[in-house]
């Protein structure tokens, strides 16, 4: 690939920033636009049918609600394909956030005595302060540092995710929500990691073991499908199969469902939710401080490292996304999508690689994912409340498996046992302690140990 020289001044980038048609859009030509158009639409087709039964599962986990995920995925898609850096990448609610936002509902929701209300209006004002931190970012070109986080941290980052998202998904899984008058209030699941397991274990007793039929069977139907054909939905298939069979034959089995959670989803989507700050406090300022440092980081870290990804899985010959303008891109994700009843969302890893598979060639394939993520989901609601919390169960738990790749673990032990190490700690710390503790301590050992002291050297690997 050609070395390509991107504007250097604050004000040029700025410019090439606001300047919709630029290098992006060079696969688009009078000769093939037909066919990219059409090889676009049927991209965005294919990852908008696995993308709603994902964005809703990411939601919940987040604390919120499915249509908030919804929502978030369609409208992320359109502000990153028109302010981004990439032809190719796919935007929308991703797994590295689940800890940040759920921890941030958690702390200011109805599990810790407030609102969700008041919850949401403080993430929707710390991704604002994450964006236009995002923004000035992008203006200064400080995008091209992303790319020093250490392999290791985000492939061990990763791990621990993905390892929490399996393992906090159990109620849903085990069907223990069921069982909410039995636990009591006190103890629903609503902890973190350790707290969510040891109650989940002591109370197998009273599992149901339907729940756990559902929620294998949409995990197994999800891997296996997509393991056939990129070009079957195997989400979506997996999703209506779990449906329908608690809908018919299981019936009586008291297996809950979206609707007993959260009522109805409404199809009307688009609802403004202003930015809220609580009473100023210390705890309060350490976390504005603590969550925009986290979206920074997810933001900026996923959306390099998805945007790399997707050149060399598209083996673009051309010109390679611009990091600064992805930074931009990824400043007006955070402030816009959460206005409207959205959340943070970045780059999503799983769902660029099925775009560009599916044929995608241009930012046209975001528009049309979005557009029709919306159309289907507005005809769909009404069916949407009667999916199982089982099958969104098995959703999360899919997404966890695919998060953890054997080829990046290996790759990783090949560069020594530092890295290895690394990876191993920012993997356990994540889970078990939370994603400030894990990450950012795996960064200040990683650089005192390999550059203040300079004992510690890579292997070289060949390629």
């Amino acid at each position: 690939m050609d070395k390509v020289k991107f504007p250097t001044t604050p004000l040029g980038r700025l410019k090439l920033f606001f300047t919709f048609f630029d290098s992006r859009w060079e696969d688009l030509t009078k000769e093939n636009w037909l066919k990219t158009t059409y090889q676009d639409l049927s991209a965005g087709l294919i990852v908008a049918l696995t993308a709603i039964p994902m964005a809703m599962g990411f939601a919940m986990a987040n604390g919120m609600r499915p249509e908030h995920g919804i929502i978030a995925g369609a409208l992320a898609c359109v502000v990153g394909r028109t302010f981004g850096g990439s032809k190719y990448q796919v935007y929308g609610p991703t797994a590295a956030f689940i800890p940040v936002i759920a921890g941030l509902i958690a702390k200011y929701g109805p599990a810790s005595g407030g609102n969700f209300e008041t919850a949401h209006g403080f993430l929707v004002l710390v991704s604002i302060i994450s964006g236009i931190i995002l923004m000035i970012m992008g203006i200064y070109g400080v995008g091209k540092y992303a790319k020093l986080v250490p392999n290791s941290i985000i492939v061990g980052f990763t791990i621990g995710i993905a390892c929490a998202i399996a393992l906090t998904n159990l109620e849903d899984i085990l069907g223990i929500e069921n069982f909410k008058d039995f636990l009591g209030q006190d103890e629903e699941i609503k902890g973190g990691l350790l707290h969510n397991l040891s109650l989940a274990f002591s109370n197998l007793n009273i599992i149901s073991p339907w729940s756990i039929f559902l929620g294998l069977l949409t995990f197994a139907l999800a891997k296996i499908l997509l393991r056939i054909s990129i070009f079957i939905p195997g989400p979506v298939i997996a999703m209506g199969t779990a449906t329908l069979l608690s809908a018919t034959v299981l019936a009586d089995k008291n297996i809950i469902l979206v609707r007993d959670l959260y009522g109805s989803i409404p199809n009307n989507f688009f609802k403004i939710q202003l930015p809220i700050l609580p009473e100023i406090t210390g705890g309060v300022i350490y976390d504005i401080c603590y969550f925009v440092f986290a979206i920074v980081f997810v933001s900026g870290v996923e959306s390099i490292l998805c945007s790399s990804m997707a050149d060399r899985l598209a083996k673009n010959d051309k010109t390679p996304f611009n990091p600064d303008k992805e930074f931009f891109g990824q400043g007006l994700v955070q402030i816009l999508v959460p206005l409207v009843q959205g959340f943070p969302c970045t780059g999503a890893l799983a769902r660029t690689a099925t775009s560009i598979k599916s044929g995608a060639r241009t930012p046209l394939a975001g528009y049309f994912k979005a557009i029709l993520k919306l159309v289907m989901a507005f005809y769909l609601a009404q069916y949407l409340e009667l999916v199982p919390m089982a099958c969104i169960g098995g959703i999360l738990v899919w997404v966890a498996s695919n998060m953890i790749k054997p080829a990046e673990i290996k790759e990783i032990k090949r560069l020594g046992k530092f890295e290895f190490s690394m990876m191993f700690y920012t993997a356990v710390m994540v889970p078990l302690t939370d994603f400030l503790t894990g990450v950012l301590s795996a960064l200040i050992i990683y650089f005192v140990v390999k550059y203040a002291f300079n004992k510690i050297k890579p292997k070289e690997t060949s390629h």
